[in-house]
């Protein structure tokens, strides 16, 4: 059996230092164009890698920033996750993703288990966190990131959009275009999204003389907004628009309307998504949204780890995106 290709041979191969390979394989530190060429051409002769967990425990940071996702059913999380990853990585970071049940019961044991892989930081994608873990990881030192999702505590940190203003958007878009039977296809009650979604939808029909004409939650799963929609439509009265808590459950209602009800969209009922997720601009859905700014969002979670954001930051500014459907 071969043994392992250690630095010093690296070295010894570049004619370089032992501190000079560490350096070309230690992220943010300097060396020359010239050294690591060097050293990179030695390495690959060579066949050595480094040990990333070695040096972790030597300089007490492993560069990895812990994920915990509740759901990847919603498409506008794999293409955030993404965009996180991507820029983690150009500042030398990865990341350790971990799922957590639907209704996130069991984040406290999840994130209980990414802490013990000494983790630099912690983004919670639509995950609550309770005071008491919160308080743990500022004992460890470790920057906690509520991302889509807050839970208004004074010292937290979350980077997520303007929710009360995009449901005020869309009550406006609808009335705009001549609804008066106006319903609501809502998400998990629990979350903060939902909640001030709705607050704006509610806010945006008063300002016009108007109330919710109905609402159903279909709890952000694919079954839920199924049975909503049904329920939602089932009387002889219905609705004539829908604004739905987000773009996930807003192609499945509409395919549950075309398909299952025989309805038309835009033509019996008008239907509003959020997010604007990439099957939304498909042109059999053709669902206008309220759009969230991914890169906006993966940069206030990278500002917020990084330290370079001081105390909660405002909501990030979200806009209409007008399609065919509403």
């Amino acid at each position: 059996m071969v043994g392992k290709v250690t630095s010093a041979e690296v070295a010894e191969r570049a004619g370089v230092s032992r501190s000079a390979v560490s350096r070309v394989f230690t992220p943010g530190a300097s060396a020359s164009p010239a050294t690591v060429a060097k050293v990179r051409q030695a390495a690959a002769e060579l066949g050595y890698r480094p040990n990333a967990i070695a040096r972790s425990l030597l300089t007490g940071k492993s560069r990895i920033i812990g994920l915990v996702v509740s759901y990847l059913d919603n498409h506008f999380y794999p293409g955030l996750i993404q965009a996180l990853s991507h820029a983690l990585q150009a500042e030398g970071y990865h990341i350790l993703m971990f799922m957590a049940a639907p209704d996130g019961h069991d984040a406290v044991e999840v994130v209980e288990d990414i802490l013990d892989y000494q983790v630099n930081g912690l983004v919670l994608a639509s995950v609550t966190l309770t005071s008491d873990l919160a308080e743990r990881c500022r004992a460890l030192g470790v920057p906690v990131v509520l991302l889509n999702r807050r839970q208004g505590d004074d010292d937290e940190l979350a980077a997520h959009s303007d929710n009360f203003a995009g449901g005020k958007i869309a009550a406006e878009r609808l009335i705009g275009r001549g609804a008066r039977r106006i319903g609501h296809l809502a998400g998990w009650s629990g979350a903060s999204t939902q909640q001030e979604r709705e607050a704006g939808l509610r806010a945006g029909l008063e300002a016009h003389g108007h109330a919710l004409f109905a609402r159903e939650a279909g709890n952000f799963s694919a079954d839920g907004a199924r049975e909503a929609t049904r329920a939602l439509f089932s009387g002889a009265r219905r609705p004539d628009a829908l604004f739905v808590a987000n773009d996930f459950m807003a192609l499945i209602a509409m395919d549950t309307l075309r398909y299952e009800l025989g309805l038309s969209v835009p033509g019996d009922v008008a239907v509003i998504g959020f997010d604007d997720v990439p099957a939304a601009a498909w042109p059999a859905y053709g669902l206008t949204t309220v759009r969230q700014d991914t890169a906006l969002l993966t940069e206030r979670t990278l500002a917020l780890l990084l330290g370079r954001v001081d105390g909660p930051a405002a909501p990030l500014p979200v806009r209409l995106v007008a399609r065919q459907s509403g």
